[in-house]
């Protein structure tokens, strides 16, 4: 495993962008370097630690989903090598394994987020309300069961530090356009029913996850940023799913159970993390990694 990294440091590129976990680099005018560090955020404050080999995880993993269900929609990726674009062999470690060359796309302005099971926001939507984003459900369901089938709930995309805000369908028609819509929402759909359809195989329920999306000069639709992660998805081991309650997740729970306890209020800065709570979390990363691709 590579030294963590907080934030990568390229000269030989500009930077674009920081987000919660990505630094996003120009390549040239057609193509961006996207570089996965370690960085980890809860509750929507990037905390101070980086968690070691997350980044990598990432990587591997949305490399996986990227090929694997790359005849339901073309992905962003150049199939470049992020070592060939940067300079020095300093430069070079910091991308080897954890970065990808994409093709420089317009993001559309909504996050796609697809539930199969009913759970977290969901779950407290449903007690409250009988619904889920506005979206009618059978009465009766409990906590952490399988929806009758999944759902499109998307959402708006915030700034770093701010919270998304769930929308409704014929929101995201607004914003996007009928017909767009309607791609994105069934592209969602697809890609989540085979990717959950084939982890249950690799012992893993995806109870829910993210995608974004976007759309170069033409208007041709792309799967773009990372897919099916422990950072985009509620990942389940199969083997311990019980209706009623919330099985235990291949993700950053343990940092988000520490920081419940800790008595810190949710605020920046976030406080420093404890080393055996860091390494648990990289260990929880590394066993999703290794259920799915079998490695």
């Amino acid at each position: 495993m590579s030294t963590p990294i907080l934030q990568s440091n390229l000269q030989s590129l500009p930077l674009l962008h920081r987000g919660k976990v990505r630094d996003l680099y120009e390549v040239d005018s057609d193509h961006l370097l996207i570089v996965q560090t370690d960085r980890l955020s809860a509750f929507d404050v990037i905390l101070p630690d980086p968690i070691p080999g997350k980044g990598e995880v990432l990587t591997t993993v949305s490399n996986f989903w990227f090929n694997k269900l790359t005849h339901i929609i073309p992905n962003h990726l150049s199939g470049i090598d992020p070592e060939s674009v940067v300079k020095t062999e300093a430069e070079r470690e910091q991308v080897r394994g954890r970065a990808f060359v994409t093709k420089k796309l317009k993001p559309l302005p909504i996050e796609a987020i697809v539930r199969g099971y009913l759970v977290g926001s969901g779950w407290k939507d449903y007690k409250k309300t009988g619904a889920v984003c506005g979206i009618q459900l059978p009465a009766g369901l409990q906590e952490a069961q399988k929806l009758p089938q999944p759902l499109f709930t998307p959402s708006t995309k915030a700034a770093v530090g701010d919270h998304d805000e769930n929308i409704s369908f014929a929101q995201a028609i607004d914003l996007l356009g009928e017909a767009r819509a309607k791609q994105v929402r069934d592209a969602t759909l697809a890609l989540y029913t085979e990717a959950a359809d084939y982890a249950l195989t690799r012992g893993i329920i995806i109870a829910d996850t993210k995608f974004e999306f976007g759309v170069d000069k033409t208007g041709k639709l792309y799967l773009i940023d990372e897919a099916l992660t422990p950072d985009s998805s509620r990942f389940w081991p199969a083997d311990q799913y019980r209706v009623g309650s919330n099985p235990p997740s291949f993700d950053k729970q343990f940092v988000r159970d520490w920081l419940e306890s800790s008595g810190w209020n949710k605020q920046p800065p976030a406080p420093h993390i404890p080393q055996d709570v860091l390494l648990k979390t990289a260990e929880k990363y590394r066993e999703a990694l290794q259920r799915l691709l079998g490695v």
